[in-house]
């Protein structure tokens, strides 16, 4: 069942950076579109927890559910809203793929833990992968705002990494209640903050958050990728650890490429095959004890759904 969930979170969040960069395109405040989107996924899945008596309303009031939501959703999502005004999704899917890395490195020199070595060189050779998938739509010109939305999307997968390490902690100390409602809960603090920073920093014109590609954009990121994506995100945490859910990371690329050749005639080089190839590896040796567990029922990565 968790392999099965896996792959499709990963058909999932690999198409959430094209619906992004729509709704970006199409004149929304970036912030505003992000934090619209999680409170509203949120609300409703908190809402709905709470009416199946799943969790309380005194959750939303933990502090808990503040620091993961800054991590989760407030800085990740506020950075990448904001660089794909300058860079495209495929760039964008490759500069998010360093999350895996940084959670790695944040275990191993910040919180001091015992490094695999195998998981570290699959990040590395995952990350190589992503690059040689994309290489070919390298074309761009160069600009100063190009150069500060990546450095802006690799600090967001800062926060990310922080708020993933951190949701381990809390999905223990908060064991008796779904981790569907947990994922809720910070998704509204993280959307209430984004909406804050848009109230202060953006202009907002009505016409253009009415419009059929806003509107389609919002509603896709909001039901799919946040209420059912960020939910089998969350929930695989709970039944592996940080780095296994977060290798999707190396799987958006590819599918962001399928896309762009379907819809838009996109060219696909020779690099993409080695890219492909090389994420693939990359992603066996990062998950590589996790699916030993798997295969034998070994430890918690085998239990079963309750929620």
């Amino acid at each position: 069942m968790i392999i099965i969930y896996y792959f499709f979170m990963c058909l999932i969040f690999g198409t959430t950076f094209l619906a992004i960069k729509i709704g970006v395109d199409a004149g929304v405040p970036p912030f505003l579109s992000a934090g619209l989107r999680f409170f509203t996924a949120g609300l409703l899945l908190f809402s709905f927890m709470v009416w199946r008596k799943k969790t309380t309303i005194w959750l939303l009031f933990r502090k808990e559910m503040f620091f993961t939501g800054v991590g989760l959703t407030f800085g990740t999502f506020a950075t990448l809203y904001w660089s794909e005004q300058y860079v495209t999704s495929g760039i964008a899917a490759v500069l998010s793929a360093t999350g895996p890395m940084m959670i790695i490195v944040i275990q191993t020199f910040v919180l001091k833990q015992k490094g695999d070595r195998k998981s570290f060189i699959g990040c590395v050779v995952g990350i190589i992968g992503v690059t040689f998938l994309i290489l070919p739509s390298f074309t761009i010109e160069i600009s100063p705002f190009w150069m500060v939305g990546c450095l802006a999307i690799i600090f967001g997968e800062v926060f990310y990494a922080s708020g993933t390490i951190y949701t381990k902690y809390v999905i223990r100390k908060f064991e008796t209640i779904s981790p569907i409602a947990l994922n809720a809960a910070q998704m509204m603090h993280g959307g209430i903050l984004l909406i804050l920073l848009s109230l202060i920093t953006e202009d907002i014109q009505l016409d253009h958050l009415l419009s059929p590609a806003s509107i389609g954009s919002l509603f896709y990121l909001t039901i799919f990728g946040s209420m059912i994506g960020h939910s089998i995100y969350y929930w695989l945490v709970s039944r592996t650890n940080p780095v296994f859910p977060s290798t999707w990371l190396y799987i958006s690329p590819l599918i962001a490429i399928i896309l762009g050749v379907t819809f838009y005639h996109e060219y696909i080089s020779w690099l993409t095959g080695i890219g492909t190839l090389t994420i693939i590896v990359g992603t066996v040796l990062v998950n590589l004890e996790t699916l030993r567990n798997l295969r034998w029922g070994k430890g918690t990565v085998y239990q079963d759904v309750k929620d």
